[in-house]
């Protein structure tokens, strides 16, 4: 049920949210204070709404605010268009809803009984101009199909019309590279001002025009993906690939586009892409405004379990990821490591997570998990929605296992919350409920891994071995007596 108290309290917040343009103008002196206030309401006096740890919930407040710092700054170097949409579509989002928003997943939540997700992935488009060693989206031969304009938009309409979504995130392939007849993915985001779109992308597209362009919108903001630095991302990426995305920044920063950077965690650049010397240079230097870290996961093409961070790696990953959140006050997600940011776990459409849809159309409950048991296209066809996908034996085993595991946020019971990862740090969770599904493999290198015994101990002497090393330190930090 939603609460009165918490409805007046989104409702007052939302009224406050008009007087941003006022307060942006001073945000450099104001800022602390209000993060002070904020910090004392939210991590010292938790309420109902902000259940957890009081560690969890200190992680989850830097994280918020180094996010809030980060548009603030997007607004001081934007564009018009990009200072009307992060002012009065991110900020207003973030910090609260609108009233639309709040209608729409008060609506979900009396109709299903919880809360609805809080946005998806969509790849339009399967192709890609690079051949990037071990990227899943390589592990698909070329000649995709891609899905037509008008069913991105009914999507885009569903999300956020059903649930309340407002952010939308966009991967593929190479989404610049994603056309119907002359529409792309500029066009959709235009079609759609009333959601944020952060778009994964490798930049060699960004040019002068393209930026010109994102500034026009306001509503987009790219995440380029690199390894490192030159050698690193040319190595995975190819020849010159490093230097066109420098170029691409310049682009960005001209325009006034807010942007930031991906990255993919290996055995071989792992502590490189947290260093010191990586963040002065992005954050600093080039302007970016947050980085993903991905920890690379063996399902693509040649997948390689030794390839991916090793527990003792992921461990030093923690200390520093931390330090760089809570100290030097940046906003770095790592899906692994971040659990606390999430509580916990956010496939299968639970509340407040999200759900991946391919080029093909096939519904997935999570990026990396390449396991699937709807169409969309096939739930159009039918007469049903986007709705309808939530509702399958594979996404309700993941909510049920999630609900399980995280015991309501519990701060006493609750499972590790910084090993989260459903099919990496559980893989016989995964494993099992994928099998006893009949969830179908997304291509073949995953149904294979699903089959092959090594992959299988491996992926479990993994678990076995992060678990030992982790948990001491949720104990220590998280778990309240």
């Amino acid at each position: 049920m939603i609460h009165e108290k918490e409805k007046t309290f989104n409702e007052f917040i939302v009224k406050q949210v008009a007087n941003l343009s006022s307060l942006i103008k001073i945000w450099k002196v104001a800022l602390p204070s209000l993060e002070h206030v904020a910090y004392q309401k939210y991590v010292n006096k938790p309420k109902i709404q902000n259940p957890g740890s009081r560690k969890m919930r200190e992680d989850q407040f830097y994280i918020a605010a180094n996010f809030v710092r980060a548009a603030f700054k997007a607004y001081d170097n934007g564009s018009e268009e990009v200072r009307d949409r992060i002012l009065n579509l991110f900020l207003k989002e973030f910090l609260s809803q609108s009233n639309a928003v709040l209608d729409n997943k008060r609506r979900y939540e009396l109709e299903n009984g919880r809360k609805s997700p809080a946005f998806l992935v969509i790849s339009p488009g399967g192709t890609c101009n690079l051949r990037c060693k071990d990227c899943y989206a390589s592990s698909i031969p070329k000649g995709l199909p891609s899905l037509p304009f008008e069913t991105v938009d009914r999507i885009l309409t569903e999300k956020y019309e059903k649930w309340g979504s407002w952010f939308t995130v966009v991967s593929g392939g190479e989404p610049f590279l994603w056309k119907d007849g002359d529409k792309g993915i500029i066009d959709i985001a235009r079609l759609h001002p009333e959601q944020y779109f952060l778009i994964y992308t490798n930049g060699t597209f960004i040019d002068k025009k393209i930026a010109e362009e994102l500034a026009g919108i306001g509503n987009i903001t790219p995440a380029i993906s690199v390894e490192g630095f030159e050698a690193e991302t040319d190595d995975r990426r190819g020849n010159g690939v490093y230097q066109k995305i420098l170029t691409a920044f310049k682009h960005l920063r001209d325009a006034g586009v807010p942007f930031g950077i991906s990255t993919t965690a290996t055995n071989q650049n792992a502590e490189l892409i947290i260093s010191k010397k990586m963040i002065e240079f992005y954050f600093k230097e080039q302007g970016a405004l947050y980085q993903w870290v991905f920890q690379y996961m063996p399902i693509g093409r040649g997948a390689d379990v030794d390839y991916q961070v090793s527990p003792e790696m992921r461990m030093k990953m923690l200390v520093r990821e931390q330090e760089i959140v809570n100290k030097e006050r940046l906003p770095l997600a790592d899906f692994w490591n971040g659990g606390p940011y999430s509580a916990g776990c956010i496939a299968g459409g639970r509340s407040g997570g999200y759900l991946y849809i391919d080029w093909y159309g096939n519904i997935y409950p999570c990026v990396f998990v390449p396991f699937w048991k709807d169409n969309i296209n096939e739930l159009y066809m039918h007469g049903k929605t986007l709705d309808d996908s939530l509702s399958s034996g594979l996404f309700a085993g993941i909510r049920e296992w999630q609900i399980s595991y995280h015991k309501n946020h519990d701060p006493k019971n609750s499972g590790n919350l910084i090993r989260p990862c459903f099919i990496r740090d559980h893989y016989q969770v995964a494993h099992d409920l994928i099998i006893r599904t009949e969830a179908n493999p997304g291509y073949e290198s995953a149904s294979v891994s699903l089959k092959d015994r090594g992959y299988y101990e491996k992926m479990i002497h993994y678990g076995k071995r992060l678990s030992s090393l982790l948990d001491p330190i949720w104990e220590k930090f998280y778990r309240e007596p």
